[in-house]
């Protein structure tokens, strides 16, 4: 199915479920790129509202911010594993809704600070009619219940970029409101498109979608720390200070890199039924991820008196989304392929010693970062003494 030189203008119609070497195309690749303007958007806002005091309205702002990103991702990615042509008119789509992307990323500062989505809104609007335009173009390739699958999708994106639109005209006081029921309209679309019929998409595609954004979070985490610490030591030459903070944060991005990748999920993704709520659950798994990078810089904005808030409060901004990650990602991956109870416990007990590190005083982020390494070397031991011992050569 794939078109090498992007010239053919062909009949969208599904791909092979079973289809063998299955991976993410460079259209692919470019598209979760350009999602790093976006999470790096909302990261910046998370800790501009953290080291100012006002953990509330960032943590609220950042998860509805996020939502849009993640959930324009992921219907392109799940759109792309069942019916990527690779052709002209699919290039040229896609291309679009990258556009989509860059405009809803300049309308985060916006929507973070003054309750104003319209620009947000306008790039999301671009992104969701783009992608209805590839729903409409496969259903005019499919028959029976597959076209009226695909008809559903086309619908319901439209459907709800109408109440989208519809949010900018409340008032600033229902507007959060509205967005939690949009929302929850959001995610029930591909359960009713699907209701009867389910696309064909790949699973070793998609974990490898999932996990390629993965790295991508995780490698925006870094960035924004990186950046963090030397503004800090031009500014203060703090070395004492953040060397703690640059080892703690390296080590958990290593641990969490490490436990997320540690066993194959493809096998488990056999229906919607594993499926949905295996993508949905990584909403939580990206915007903890997203988030560590954000705590990491409000960590060294505390040690060298910028942030406006207590080392205890800066702490648990690391320590947080820490623990989240590492309970979702057992929760979502781990938990199949993990054999007896002390394995099982690994990775939520490391959680809560994590929580736990919050109340460390200086070396909060450091401790964080050796139980996350202490979690993957007690996670590798448990399962090198469970694994069968090789057969007797006689």
């Amino acid at each position: 199915m794939s078109n090498p030189d992007g010239t053919a203008f062909r009949r969208m119609t599904a791909r092979s479920r079973d289809e063998e070497h299955r991976a993410s195309t460079p259209l692919e690749l470019f598209f979760d790129l350009c999602f790093v303007v976006a999470v790096a958007q909302a990261g910046a806002r998370l800790v501009h509202a953290l080291a100012a005091g006002h953990p509330g309205n960032g943590v609220v702002g950042y998860l509805l911010v996020f939502f849009g990103i993640w959930w324009a991702w992921m219907n392109f990615s799940w759109f792309a594993s069942a019916y990527d042509t690779d052709d002209v008119p699919y290039r040229v789509t896609t291309l679009v809704q990258i556009t989509g992307v860059l405009v809803f990323a300049a309308g985060v500062p916006r929507a973070f600070d003054a309750n104003d989505w319209t620009i947000a809104v306008v790039g999301y609007s671009v992104m969701r009619l783009a992608l209805a335009t590839q729903w409409l173009r496969a259903a005019r390739g499919e028959i029976g219940a597959a076209r009226t699958c695909a008809i559903r999708y086309a619908c319901g994106v439209i459907v709800c970029q109408l109440g989208w639109v519809g949010l900018l005209f409340l008032p600033d006081g229902w507007k959060v409101w509205a967005f939690l029921c949009m929302i929850v309209v959001e995610l029930s679309v591909p359960i009713f498109a699907e209701r009867r019929h389910q696309t064909p998409w790949h699973p070793q595609h998609i974990a490898e979608r999932y996990g390629l954004f993965t790295i991508i979070v995780l490698g925006e985490t870094i960035a924004a720390a990186t950046v963090a610490v030397q503004s800090a030591l031009d500014e203060h030459e703090a070395v004492g200070e953040l060397l703690p903070i640059a080892g703690g944060g390296l080590l958990i991005v290593f641990a969490a890199w490490w436990i997320y990748f540690s066993v194959p999920i493809e096998e488990h993704l056999t229906s919607n039924r594993e499926a949905i709520p295996w993508g949905y659950g990584h909403y939580i798994v990206f915007v903890s991820a997203a988030a560590i990078g954000a705590g990491l810089e409000v960590a060294v904005e505390q040690s060298v008196g910028k942030a406006e808030i207590s080392m205890r409060a800066a702490s648990a901004a690391v320590t947080v989304p820490t623990a989240v990650l590492c309970f979702t990602v057992w929760l979502l991956h781990s938990r199949h392929s993990k054999r007896g109870l002390a394995q099982q416990l690994v990775l939520p007990v490391a959680s809560l010693l994590i929580l736990a590190c919050t109340f460390c005083g200086e070396q909060a982020v450091l401790l964080t970062g050796v139980v996350s390494a202490l979690a993957v070397a007690v996670g590798i031991a448990l399962a090198r003494r469970s694994a069968p011992a090789p057969a007797r050569t006689a």
